[in-house]
C-alpha cells in the first residue's frame, strides 16, 4: 500500500493495516501453543490473557476515553479473566515483571488491540467450549458482546474514528497497538516456556480471515 493510499483511509483501517502482520504472528503463536488441547494449556493461556487485561484495564477506566467511547468502563474484560482462572481453580496470576502503563495516544493503541480480541474471539469461545467452558464458567471473557461482537466492533471503530486524532497522534497509536501485540507474545513466550524469540512454525494460516 502506498503512503498516499493508506493516508486515504480511516483511522481505524490505518491502524488495521499497520497492524496486520503482528497481529498475524500473534494469532499464529498462540494456536501453534495449542492453548485449547487440554486444562493445563487452557489454564496457561488464561494466565497470559490476565496479564494482558490487566495491563489495559486501566485505560478502559480512563475518564476522557470514557467521554469519547459511551460505557468503554464496562467493555474491561480483566475482571472476567480472573474469574475464568477462579473457574478452572486457577488464582488471580501475578506477572512478575512490572506492567506496560501506557496513557495518551498510544494507550487508544492497546484498547484497540483489547477491543480487537474480542472481535477475534470468536474463534476462540468456540475452540473453549469443546473443554465444556462456556460464557458462564471459564470462557466469560471470550463471550461475545450482548450487541454481538460484529455490531460492537462496528460502533467501537466509529467511536475511534470520531476521535479525529492529528496525523502525529495516530500515529503514536499506531505505535501503540504495535507494543501492544509485541508485549502479548512476550508474556505467551515466558507462560508456555518458549524461546525469547519463538515464532509460529512456517506454513501457519492465521485463523481470523
Amino acid at each position: 500500500m502506498s503512503e498516499a493510499e493508506n493516508q486515504e483511509l480511516t483511522f481505524a483501517k490505518r491502524l488495521k493495516a499497520d497492524t496486520t502482520a503482528v497481529h498475524d504472528s500473534v494469532d499464529n503463536l498462540v494456536m501453534s501453543v495449542e492453548p485449547f488441547s487440554n486444562k493445563e494449556n487452557y489454564i496457561k493461556f488464561l494466565k497470559l490473557q490476565s496479564v494482558f487485561h490487566k495491563a489495559v484495564d486501566h485505560i478502559y477506566k480512563d475518564a476522557e476515553l470514557n467521554k469519547a467511547i459511551p460505557e468503554l468502563e464496562y467493555m474491561a474484560r480483566y475482571d472476567a479473566v480472573t474469574q475464568d482462572l477462579a473457574d478452572l481453580g486457577g488464582k488471580p496470576y501475578e506477572y512478575g515483571k512490572p506492567l506496560p502503563h501506557e496513557t495518551g495516544n498510544k494507550a487508544i493503541g492497546w484498547l484497540y488491540c483489547a477491543e480487537g480480541s474480542n472481535l477475534g474471539a470468536a474463534f476462540l469461545f468456540k475452540h473453549a467450549q469443546k473443554l465444556e467452558y462456556n460464557g458462564e464458567c471459564g470462557a466469560r471473557h471470550l463471550a461475545p458482546h450482548p450487541d454481538g461482537r460484529g455490531k460492537h466492533w462496528r460502533a467501537f471503530v466509529e467511536h475511534l474514528n470520531a476521535l479525529n486524532l492529528t496525523p502525529e497522534a495516530e500515529a503514536e497509536a499506531i505505535q501503540g497497538a504495535r507494543e501492544a501485540f509485541a508485549f502479548y507474545k512476550v508474556v505467551l513466550r515466558e507462560t508456555f516456556g518458549l524461546a525469547a524469540d519463538a515464532e509460529a512454525p512456517e506454513g501457519m494460516m492465521p485463523h481470523r480471515h
